[in-house]
């Protein structure tokens, strides 16, 4: 337990750090148009196109609660940092579909069957306890409820991801780095990582069990590509490039009618 607390502690205290330049971070912030509108498109795919209550897990400065929103969906954003949470409640300050709240992703303390949707982007590779966390996603879903999440393996690059990073390297050598590429912290972010039960690399080949595990049906896998291609059309060289650094994936997977 006190070893779980300081790697939480210091997950918290990362992320926290990160919120002062988060937004300006390549692949956080989702821009309006073909990016947005690719976002939209997949979670509509997953969730449908009928408004839900949706329980939005590691919120952060709230740009996937943008996305959901856009979609008519009114969000509860839960995230464990006070200063993303800051950021998120000024950027949607005024929005009846919003309200932001802090608390543990792995243990929510939601009431059972609340919600008709949970979505996670970037999450579940920082669980540390990751069968915890589904059933308590499980638990706060309704009968029929869905869970979707975007995620991917941020320590194995593929075949061509190898040969961007040798181009970014570059990049950065010659041009200088990117002040908001977790830059000073990356050292630290390797040190949270080495820590993580998904610290050797997260697969949806992985997770499937164990959603399935937790009492999941429906488990479906889709790809990430119409993001990143998305992400393309605006970004510049360095950017695209990192659009072809890891493999991600889409999860979606649903709570059965009857438990």
């Amino acid at each position: 337990m006190t070893a779980n607390y300081t790697l939480k502690e210091d997950i918290r205290d990362y992320w926290s750090k990160r919120s002062e330049t988060f937004d300006l971070a390549f692949g956080h912030r989702i821009p309006p148009g073909p990016e947005m509108d690719a976002w939209a498109e997949a979670v509509t795919r997953a969730l449908g196109p009928k408004p839900l209550s949706i329980l939005e897990l590691a919120s952060g400065t709230g740009e996937v609660s943008n996305v959901l929103m856009s979609l008519g969906h009114t969000v509860t954003g839960l995230d464990f940092s006070e200063a993303m949470l800051a950021i998120a409640r000024t950027k949607h300050a005024g929005r009846k579909q919003a309200r932001f709240i802090l608390a543990d992703a792995e243990n929510t303390m939601e009431p059972d069957d609340r919600y008709d949707a949970v979505v996670c982007r970037h999450l579940v590779w920082t669980l540390t306890r990751p069968e915890e966390a589904f059933a308590d996603w499980f638990r706060v879903l309704k009968p029929g409820g869905r869970l979707l999440v975007f995620d991917g393996d941020w320590t194995t690059p593929t075949r061509l991801g190898r040969l961007a990073g040798m181009a970014i390297r570059l990049i950065d050598r010659f041009g200088g780095a990117d002040p908001h590429y977790d830059g000073a912290l990356s050292d630290r972010h390797k040190s949270i990582m080495e820590r993580l039960p998904f610290g050797h690399g997260l697969t949806a080949s992985e997770l499937t069990p164990m959603m399935a595990a937790a009492g999941f049906v429906d488990i479906d896998i889709a790809s990430h590509a119409s993001i990143a291609a998305a992400q393309r059309k605006t970004a510049n060289l360095r950017n695209s490039l990192r659009t072809l650094l890891y493999r991600r994936f889409i999860l979606s997977c649903r709570k059965p009618e009857t438990v």
